[in-house]
């Protein structure tokens, strides 16, 4: 009580009495300091009980009303006490000691301050940068210390600090070898020399720079005391070379704040989580090198991973994952009965999500070298450590699981190197054609892809769910490794040389089956699927009927109208229903043809087919595991549930959407010659459409049923009593449209290719 008088007292003098200038009254409070410990005998009183925190205050409001009064980048006499006389040193010390108690609290928070306030360069010199080194040091050491707050403060100031000037982050980077110690202080130095800052005019700046050269700081123990002369710092590089022998650096603030990360207050946690995201983002090599090499950065990263991914329920809904609302890490709000009343797990599902964001960005904003260490650390302590073994499972529950949080993963991950890792863990790095001899040279991609075929539906569903968001990804080898590679030969295409090959009609051989003339396909198209009645038309090129384009494209109203007319008009039933006609895949397809240009524009892919010349079409030809799996899957449309069918087509479409003039070749164009035993997506369709025809007239009032279901399946009919054959008859209209889809993205692709061309 009588100390807090003192205070009172003590301020009320201060307002009295006339101003002193700047520099007196900064050594007065400073002396007001020291005098504390020379005249005290109490040293167990709180320093809150004590003078010092108003002191420190008025020092700090000294030193920016000073550099307010002068010029920018000009040192003035109050600043050049503190660094020539060590107070950062002595504070240090105090707040080492926390003497009185509570000191280190108040030597925290005059750090953070001075370094928040004093616009110029402080951390430059030595005299500033070895005690925030030690500093440092002291952070973090005690899990929910009382000073967690104004030490993850400090460490987040500094961290600010560090990413407007990158290079000082040498100066943080505790060297080991006394070589290397002298090296990384000049090289600190000439990039400070070398920028455009004002010249700091400080005698305690010359002074550190002249013995600097020679010894760096390093926050060795040898300084720990302020009174030492600088000389003592150059002394340590000779006096211990067998300690220091070692070439490894210590980067105390990455340690510090990983600490802090481990405290039980989560606004603690994410401060800290901040300020590793500043330090990863730090261009230097040498900064980057240590962060992944000498910290527990990568563990930290990779074990609250599997933490929370093995917290999760063994068993969850697929659709609970799918839909769990978006989560950006830190904002996630904990809310335990309410998570709870959702579904079981959410908690835990969003906590997992949670951290992933975390690191997913962490990667996304780290230094290139750094970013691809921190990724291949993921793969190999999560993905092949603990997600493997539970894609390889036989459990059908497990599997089911485990796919949807791998879907879920890969929708959220946006960092370039994270992808690139996931995908290598699911597909390998294999670049080479597929053979039928090394389908199963990668054990977890042959079985996600026989998932896709698998006898429960909804590991099928989730599992071409899971490849359907990962062809959208932008990463030019997942198409590479799984369609592109076995199409790089074309030697899908019947290899016989020209004057052997048959003369062609309107772009085909002459024996070939017209498709509309063919009895099956009819002459009538329906109104809605008429090509003349969409719009779009309008502005498509005309071609000649009577041949096809020099670049060996087939015209394009020849393609559209093979793929609408493949569906006969008695197994059609959009015409029965307004709104469904093929111009309103139009749209749609142009648009995701714009966002799949987007990706791929940046690939090296080729711009037209690869010359037949040039190709080796003597090879066998495999579609790859993944076309095969898909093509099978297609030609059993018929006999698929419904909704099988849609994920079918929806991976089928996407792939068909893409801008390799290969795949589309091979997907899009009917008129291609086929080499003996190969098949494409057009003679597979039409293998399920001869398989119709025969089946169509074994159903009796086909149409009416196919029309009822239809309605149904578009809410426009109650649910009533089942209808025969409702497999079969769901099968042909998602048959129906995947054909009127396939078309409009052949007119879109033909469409933007047209227009681009000079």
């Amino acid at each position: 009580m009588f100390s807090k008088f003192t205070s009172i007292l003590q301020h009320a003098v201060e307002a009295l009495a006339p101003s002193l200038p700047l520099q007196e009254d900064f050594v007065y409070h400073w002396k007001g300091i020291t005098h504390y410990y020379i005249e005290t005998s109490d040293d167990k009183a709180p320093v809150t009980d004590t003078n010092i925190p108003s002191h420190l205050e008025q020092m700090l409001d000294i030193l920016t009303q000073e550099e307010a009064e002068r010029e920018s980048g000009e040192t003035g006499p109050c600043m050049e006490y503190l660094l020539h006389h060590k107070i950062l040193e002595t504070l240090y010390t105090l707040g080492k000691a926390d003497c009185p108690p509570g000191m280190k609290q108040q030597v925290l928070t005059f750090y953070t301050k001075l370094l928040a306030h004093i616009r110029q360069p402080l951390l430059p010199h030595i005299n500033v940068h070895r005690p925030v080194q030690k500093l440092i040091r002291l952070c973090g050491e005690v899990l929910a210390a009382p000073t967690e707050n104004e030490e993850i403060q400090f460490l987040c100031i500094v961290c600010a600090k560090l990413k407007q000037d990158p290079y000082l982050v040498n100066f943080f980077l505790e060297v080991g070898s006394c070589e290397k110690k002298c090296g990384a202080f000049i090289k600190v130095l000439n990039v400070w020399n070398k920028s455009k800052r004002p010249e700091v005019k400080s005698p305690a700046a010359a002074e550190g720079g002249k013995d600097g050269v020679l010894a760096p700081d390093t926050g060795q123990s040898q300084a720990d005391h302020p009174g030492e002369p600088q000389a003592a710092a150059a002394a340590a590089a000779t006096s211990r070379p067998a300690a220091n022998n070692n070439n490894t650096n210590n980067y105390n603030l990455v340690t510090s704040l990983l600490n802090l990360t481990k405290s039980p207050d989560g606004r603690i946690v994410v401060k800290a989580c901040e300020g590793l995201m500043l330090l990863v983002s730090l261009p230097e090599p040498a900064a980057a090198k240590c962060l992944t090499e000498n910290t527990e950065l990568c563990e930290l990263l990779t074990d609250r991973l599997v933490s929370f991914y093995k917290a999760l329920p063994p068993s969850m809904d697929p659709l609970d994952i799918e839909t769990v609302e978006s989560v950006n890490w830190g904002l996630d709000v904990y809310n335990l009965k309410e998570d709870a009343a959702v579904f079981t797990g959410k908690r835990a599902l969003i906590s997992f999500l949670s951290w992933l964001d975390y690191c997913d960005q962490l990667i996304k904003e780290a230094q290139k070298s750094a970013a691809a260490v921190m990724a291949k650390a993921v793969r190999e302590r999560f993905f092949v450590s603990v997600m493997e073994p539970q894609l390889m499972q036989t459990s059908e529950v497990g599997i089911l699981t485990s796919t949807a949080l791998l879907n879920r993963i890969i929708r959220q991950v946006t960092s370039e190197a994270l992808l690139q890792e996931i995908v290598y863990f699911l597909l390998g790095e294999d670049k080479e054609a597929e053979t039928l001899a090394t389908v199963a040279q990668n054990p977890l991609r042959h079985r996600l892809i026989e998932h896709c075929d698998h006898l429960s539906d909804e590991i099928s569903i989730m599992t071409l769910r899971l490849f359907e968001q990962l062809i959208q990804k932008p990463d030019q080898h997942i198409l590479h490794s799984l369609v592109l590679r076995g199409l790089e030969e074309r030697n899908y295409l019947e290899n016989k040389p020209q004057e052997e090959r048959e003369p062609l009609e309107n772009g085909q051989p002459h024996d070939a089956v017209d498709l509309e003339e063919d009895p099956l396909f009819g002459d009538d198209l329906s109104p809605d699927s008429r090509l003349s009645g969409s719009d779009w038309l309008g502005s498509s090129p005309q071609h000649s009927p009577d041949h096809s384009k020099s670049d060996g494209k087939t015209e394009v109203h020849k393609i559209v109208n093979s793929f609408l007319c493949l569906v006969p008009d008695e197994a059609k039933s959009s015409y029965h229903v307004e709104g469904t006609g093929y111009d309103t895949y139009l749209r749609d397809a142009h648009r995701q043809f714009r966002d799949f240009c987007g990706v791929c524009q940046r690939w090296d892919w080729r711009g037209s087919p690869k010359p037949l010349e040039k190709c080796n079409l003597d090879m066998p030809f495999f579609e790859g595991h993944f076309l095969k799996v898909l093509f099978d899957r297609m030609g059993r449309i018929l006999d698929q549930p419904y909704d099988v069918n849609l994920q079918v087509t929806a991976v089928l479409s996407k792939l068909s959407l893409l801008p390799h003039p290969h795949l589309h070749e091979y997907l899009l164009d009917p008129y291609i010659s086929l080499a003996p035993g190969c098949r494409s997506l057009f003679s597979v369709i039409v293998r399920v459409v001869g398989d119709l025809m025969l089946r169509i007239h074994r159903i009796p009032d086909f149409t009416p049923k196919l029309l009822l279901v239809r309605k149904r399946l578009l809410g426009l009919e109650p649910e009533g009593v089942t209808v025969d054959h409702s497999t079969l008859l769901e099968g042909v209209i998602v048959l129906e449209e995947f054909c009127k889809e396939l078309a409009a993205i052949a007119f879109v692709k033909y469409h933007a290719a047209a227009s681009s061309s000079p």
